[in-house]
């Protein structure tokens, strides 16, 4: 039976994703949850295995046709083990080896890795990092992800846990983070902080979106919002680049949607703080791939994992 099919889930502090894909990563067919529609650890991961599984019948496949299903998911994660250690966004969940416990449910190969690690892996294979062989990729959205592309291969650390830009501390004092620590970058950028600080300017309930389109449209208010989000981020980028002298900085996520007034922010900063080497080499770019990215990193995740 030929296995043309591969099957990516996308699992965000928002919502489940999930994606049928043939093996030139392309998406054949999507599907989409509310993450916050399951209250437990064990009704997330049956609705995993349900996306799976729905996802095979509706394109009338046979699982034989499946390679395997990968997964990227909002947390450190040992991808060797297919152990998740925590979710600093998603609450009840430590040290679970999700990997035993699906292929157990679904009888496929599953392969697990975190969202911005399969985020990186996209963006480098066919997306703005193509080509480039030195990369930091970030998704900004509930939380703050981050991946490392070093000398053209993803670079996990030795637990498995690098790329945690998001909880880089930028202050010796600060708000505290979900993950435990204080001062991380996310508690400054993440979209939560972000919608926060546009509700006290505004006084009124104020969108992402809104947020954007008033920010592009003119918006005071909503500009200096923005700049100081962009300003944020690049003074964490500015020291990203002075330590691993990347050729490209590629932004992804709900936030980068903010678009020039976030961008001229960010690369105005990094210009100004980081070294002038390093300053002048890197180039900053938004993600091509948008909210596939991880979808497809997932898939890249299960045929790299299966032809090595």
């Amino acid at each position: 039976m030929a296995r043309n099919f591969i099957i990516g889930i996308d699992l965000g502090g928002t919502n489940l994703k999930a994606a049928l894909l043939d093996t030139r990563y392309r998406i054949i067919r999507k599907e989409s949850l509310s993450t916050r529609d399951f209250s437990d650890k064990e009704s997330l991961i049956n609705a995993i295995a349900g996306c799976v599984n729905k996802l095979i019948k509706e394109n009338k496949l046979k699982k034989g046709n499946v390679f395997g299903v990968g997964l990227g998911l909002p947390g450190p994660i040992n991808a060797r083990q297919g152990l998740v250690h925590f979710f600093p966004n998603i609450p009840g969940w430590k040290d679970i080896r999700l990997k035993k416990i699906l292929e157990k449910k679904i009888k496929l190969p599953v392969f697990l890795d975190n969202d911005a690690n399969l985020m990186s892996l996209a963006e480098h294979s066919i997306g703005a990092a193509k080509g480039f062989r030195n990369v930091v990729c970030l998704t900004l959205g509930t939380g703050v992800g981050g991946g490392l592309i070093v000398e053209g291969k993803l670079y996990r650390g030795s637990s498995y846990a690098a790329g945690e830009i998001g909880h880089i501390p930028v202050n010796e004092d600060g708000p505290r983070c979900n993950c435990g620590g204080k001062a991380c970058l996310e508690t400054y950028i993440g979209n939560k902080r972000i919608i926060e600080q546009a509700r006290r300017s505004f006084k009124r309930d104020i969108s992402l979106e809104d947020l954007s389109q008033l920010a592009n449209s003119g918006n005071k208010k909503a500009k200096a919002i923005w700049s100081k989000v962009g300003q944020s981020l690049g003074v964490a980028l500015a020291g990203i680049v002075n330590l691993l002298n990347p050729d490209c900085v590629v932004i992804g996520g709900g936030v980068a949607n903010a678009g020039r007034v976030l961008f001229d922010q960010v690369k105005d900063t990094i210009s100004k703080r980081a070294m002038g080497v390093p300053a002048k080499q890197v180039k900053i770019f938004k993600a091509k791939l948008g909210d596939d990215a991880g979808l497809i990193g997932a898939a890249i995740l299960v045929k790299e994992n299966l032809s090595s």
